[in-house]
């Protein structure tokens, strides 16, 4: 049975809206408060922190409840797992509108083209109730933005020196292997199955492989910067942090 999916979108997104309000009444560091663009960073990734946080642990216990997930990408389906899928649309349709009306559309497209196909490839789960499976598993990545998000922040309030941020890059890297690099290599090898059908499969294989291509752009960055740091300029563009 499918739940009305537009009220379910429209209260994620408003759920989120509002979280980041009462998120910004929090106080700030020093270094972020100082910088407006650093403030509104600072508050993004708070939002998106705590989606993560939830949604992470959420796709945890979907799988637990519904292993068959694993291995029935197309078909499996559960009241959490669909609930899952229209909770994390309703985050990005909130960033996405956040960053377009504060005006960072132009530094941080890539989030918005990563936004724009995660939302496509939802919305086959949430209108037409397949591949529910497969975002569920898509949703694993993250527990590994839980630690990038962290990594982010401590980057905006130039705290890289701190025990912290050192311990946090390498789980942060072997999350990134379990949770982001894993699950998307398993959902590209069984999405091309669908290679050269025309059908809603082919359709998310195509947003697979550009995920793809994105997420090994993010992950060359993520060693150049943390663990070759001698081969990034010493002077990079002043808006570099949203996307790095």
């Amino acid at each position: 049975m499918l739940f009305p999916a537009l009220p379910l979108l429209l209260g994620a997104t408003l759920t989120f809206r509002a979280l980041r309000h009462a998120l910004c009444r929090l106080p700030l560091p020093a270094h972020v408060r100082a910088d407006p663009l650093r403030t509104w960073r600072w508050h993004n990734l708070l939002v998106s922190f705590a989606h993560s946080i939830v949604s992470g642990i959420w796709a945890l216990l979907c799988i637990w409840q519904t292993p068959e997930m694993l291995v029935d990408v197309e078909s499996a389906w559960s009241l959490s797992g669909y609930l899952l899928v229209c909770f994390s649309a309703g985050y990005f349709i909130h960033d996405t509108l956040d960053i377009v009306v504060s005006h960072q559309a132009r530094a941080s497209w890539e989030y918005l083209v990563h936004h724009v196909m995660a939302m496509g490839a939802f919305f086959s789960g949430i209108f037409w109730s397949r591949f529910v499976g497969g975002g569920v598993l898509t949703l694993l990545v993250e527990v590994s933005n839980i630690f990038l998000t962290i990594r982010m922040m401590m980057k905006i309030n130039n705290a890289q020196d701190l025990l912290l941020y050192r311990v946090n890059k390498y789980i942060n890297l072997f999350m990134y292997f379990l949770f982001r690099l894993a699950p998307q290599a398993y959902l590209t090898h069984f999405f091309l199955g669908y290679a050269g059908q025309r059908n809603l499969g082919t359709f998310l294989l195509g947003i697979l492989l550009m995920l793809d291509v994105m997420i090994l752009i993010y992950f060359s960055r993520l060693l150049r910067s943390d663990f070759c740091p001698q081969g990034v300029p010493s002077r990079q563009h002043k808006d570099k942090f949203l996307i790095e």
